[in-house]
């Protein structure tokens, strides 16, 4: 933990998604003051119609993005405004995703719902001021 999951609905070769995945990770870690050995992310191709939004009432549905990140509670919402954007800003770059056919979803835990083996068990609780 933190677990940072794209669904989309094309598909990209691995350097591409590794390169995603590297650079979310960077940005994560940085702004979110975690160790960046502790965040995987997930880059799943769900293929065409995998993942649908109506756009407006009375719209068809039409195909989009999702970021969930699973991240440890306490993070103010300016803070994770911030990575929300930034992380955004990596998949349009990167992936060429469309802005307004992406959204983040946030889900929130305490330090011991994330169990890393690794690195000595569950993750440090964030307290304020980290950031």
């Amino acid at each position: 933990m933190p677990y940072l999951q794209l669904d989309v609905t094309g598909h990209y070769p691995a350097p591409l998604k590794q390169s995603l995945a590297a650079t979310m990770s960077e940005t994560y870690a940085r702004l979110m003051s975690v160790d960046i050995r502790r965040i995987s992310v997930a880059i799943r191709e769900l293929g065409e119609g995998g993942v649908w939004r109506i756009p407006e009432a009375g719209a068809e549905p039409i195909p989009v993005s999702v970021m969930m990140l699973d991240i440890r509670s306490g993070r103010p919402p300016e803070l994770r405004m911030e990575v929300a954007r930034a992380l955004c800003a990596h998949c349009i770059d990167i992936l060429g995703l469309e802005e307004h056919r992406l959204n983040v979803e946030f889900t929130q835990h305490s330090g011991d719902e994330m169990y890393h083996p690794a690195l000595g068990g569950y993750s440090p609780d964030w307290t304020p001021g980290e950031h």
